[in-house]
């Protein structure tokens, strides 16, 4: 394992009777970054990250957490991290501050170092003001926030982020996101897993695309979209007239009659659209409006996941 490395994977294996989850994982995650974990139901995320943090052990190859191998030195390893689950830990009996307070006692913070590590989160996390509240009265959005800074009370180096903001609305999920990249500027390295692509093309420093129990593809998201064909020139006509005399100047492209539009499939820089823009004129087409699409991180997912299974992460 690397010195800039806060996890090094080879080889896991994990079985739940007959049926492998994990067939010879491998991954690595830098320090400092943000890693994205992506793959469909069963693709086995969520196991992955309970080995990580040794809640599950592993059944088989070699897995070192900061360092710390965790089997071995799994003390070592649960002291340095920090974990926000699909399932939230905030109880909701407690207001917003106790359940902060309490996170301060288990990482055995004196009172004086807990009452400010605790106001300095709430405040962070904008939920000073419903702090003396009961957490069962908190939207979805602030019990995510609260779960998260209950993570950070025991400022760890690592946190693993399991689908966070499942069932969050788009200014809670924006708002984490501020949250994570908070984290990440001050030096913490974040493992997430998630189902929403815009989440891990806006976050992530590399993606790692998990479907078997393997890893199927990596790099940054970038990278992984020029490994999806799919790109094209979407070009709309003002009648179906039109439409239909360019399916046969474009033999290639798939038409939409219902939308008007034809696309065209190749390139999508600038030679290329002039190519399209010059055919199109000379055949007397009347374009009445055109876009350009590249592949995106949906294209990716489902180029590399293209499956249906439904069975328990």
């Amino acid at each position: 394992m690397r010195s800039e490395d806060a996890i090094a994977v080879a080889g896991l294996r994990r079985s739940y009777g007959e049926r492998e989850v994990l067939s010879g994982l491998d991954l690595t995650v830098a320090r400092g970054t943000v890693h994205a974990l992506l793959g469909p139901n069963g693709a086995g995320k969520t196991t992955t990250v309970q080995i990580l943090s040794t809640l599950l052990r592993p059944g088989g190859g070699s897995v070192r957490v900061l360092g710390h191998d965790i089997v071995t030195e799994a003390a070592d390893v649960r002291s340095a991290i920090g974990v926000t689950g699909q399932v939230s830990a905030v109880d909701g009996l407690l207001t917003g501050a106790e359940n902060m307070q309490l996170m301060a006692r288990l990482h055995h913070l004196g009172h004086a170092e807990g009452a400010a590590r605790c106001a300095d989160l709430l405040d962070r996390l904008d939920l000073t003001a419903a702090s003396s509240r009961p957490a069962s009265t908190y939207s979805g959005g602030m019990r995510r926030r609260l779960d998260l800074a209950m993570t950070l009370v025991g400022r760890p180096q690592l946190i693993y982020l399991d689908e966070p903001t499942t069932g969050l609305d788009p200014r809670s999920r924006r708002a984490l996101w501020d949250i994570v990249r908070e984290q990440v500027a001050a030096g913490v390295t974040i493992l997430l897993t998630t189902q929403y692509l815009e989440e891990a093309d806006q976050l992530a420093d590399r993606i790692a695309v998990l479907d078997g129990g393997r890893i199927v593809a990596e790099g940054t998201a970038e990278e992984l979209k020029r490994q999806v064909p799919g790109g094209h020139v979407r070009l709309r006509f003002p009648t179906a007239d039109d439409m239909a005399r360019a399916v046969h100047v474009f033999p290639s492209s798939l038409p939409k009659p219902e939308y008007l539009t034809l696309d065209v499939p190749g390139g999508t820089d600038v030679l290329a659209l002039r190519s399209v823009l010059d055919r199109a004129d000379a055949a007397g087409l009347p374009i009445a409006e055109l876009s350009v699409h590249t592949p995106d991180l949906d294209d990716v997912f489902l180029a590399l996941t293209g499956n249906t299974r439904k069975v328990p992460a």
